[in-house]
């Protein structure tokens, strides 16, 4: 039976070849689009925790981290907040989304910090260059940003529709990947004296929930949000997207039946002299239908394997050009596996019946 299956598929090398490829192309297409997807989100939430700062305060009623929302806690708020017990820094920043061409979005998250504050509770360290000067349209990025974008020191960047000179380069990445001074930033936006986040770093002998909770009540009409919670809050602010995913993923698994029921039934129709000499020699209608069944999820198989690998091949790639991050989850690798076979047998289901219930005499006089 197993060497029929294989004869059978070697039969017409150029179409089961097609067909693997097509069904290699809708796991690609699912995989790829939902890994890149949640990798970028997942990317960002983990830059943003990246920061030195088990805890964001940030004024009540914020939505996500994107930039877009006005400067509307006081400038002072880090000297009051140090005052709680359980705190051990705190440290002001401005977050603000820029136009930005070069961007897929049309936007980039640019970072307003005071250098000396923010790199004591992030870490960060000049790898090249200098760090900007207070009050100067100067910028510094981080390494990955530096070599996809392959900038140098010296170079311009446009922000707020002016050139603003890259004077140094820093690790680790955390938050966005350009940081101007913020009173560079306050001064653009007219927020003299507020700023839309405080990080505030933990104090040992102290856990992130009560110093948290310290805050919430001395601050109560502010946001307390910990960093370790990010990344499940980045994914699901994006509800939109995952309605998205989920009809791409039925689209995708919808085209791969519809391939898979294309080249059975053209492999039936051809095989129908085939299929008669099989039931003369005493093959039954089960046994018929289920070397059909077999074929299809054969090349399912092969699809779905070629199919990753494919997508490993481009995420490859991509990570030498952009800093775009595709996500390989063994969940959608799973759900594709089961999602690309019961497709293919979904599109086998016709053309397997059908060779079943074929009439042995009729099949032999077909030409």
């Amino acid at each position: 039976m197993e060497s029929l299956v294989f004869s059978n598929m070697l039969h017409r090398p150029a179409r089961t070849l097609v067909s693997v490829a097509g069904i290699a192309i809708g796991v690609l297409l699912i995989v790829f689009t939902v890994g890149l997807a949640n990798g970028t989100i997942r990317e960002q939430a983990k830059r943003e925790a990246n920061v030195g700062a088990e805890i964001f305060v940030r004024a009540s009623g914020s939505i996500g981290m994107s930039g877009a929302e006005a400067f509307r806690l006081d400038e002072a708020l880090p000297a009051e907040i140090l005052k709680v017990e359980g705190v051990r820094s705190a440290v002001a920043i401005g977050q603000n989304s820029v136009d930005a061409p070069d961007n897929n979005s049309g936007k980039r998250l640019v970072d307003g910090v005071r250098f000396d504050d923010y790199s004591s509770i992030a870490g960060m360290r000049i790898m090249q260059g200098r760090p900007f000067n207070e009050g100067a349209d100067e910028a510094i990025i981080d390494t990955a940003w530096e070599r996809q974008k392959k900038l140098k020191i010296g170079d311009q960047i446009s922000l707020y529709e002016r050139p603003f000179t890259v004077v140094g380069t820093y690790e680790p990445a955390g938050g966005a990947r350009v940081k101007i001074p913020l009173g560079v930033m306050q001064e653009q936006l007219g927020s003299s004296g507020k700023v839309s986040s405080v990080l505030v770093a933990v104090a040992s002998g102290f856990t992130v929930d009560q110093t948290a909770q310290n805050i919430q009540n001395a601050f109560p009409q502010n946001q307390i949000i910990l960093t370790r919670d990010l990344e499940e809050l980045y994914l699901s602010g994006y509800p939109a997207l995952n309605v998205f995913l989920n009809v791409f993923i039925g689209i995708a698994a919808v085209i791969s039946a519809l391939v898979i029921l294309l080249t059975m039934y053209t492999t039936v129709t051809e095989r129908t002299r085939q299929i008669g000499i099989l039931k003369s020699l005493g093959m039954n209608n089960l046994q018929i239908g289920w070397t059909i069944t077999q074929e299809a999820l054969l090349i399912s198989l092969a699809g779905i394997i070629l199919g990753i690998i494919f997508t490993w091949l481009l995420r490859f790639i991509l990570s030498y050009f952009v800093t775009l991050d595709v996500e390989m989850s063994l969940l959608v690798i799973g759900l594709t596996f089961i999602v690309g076979l019961i497709g293919g047998a979904i599109g086998a289901l016709y053309p397997a019946l059908t060779a079943a219930r074929l009439d042995a005499v009729e099949a032999l006089s077909y030409e």
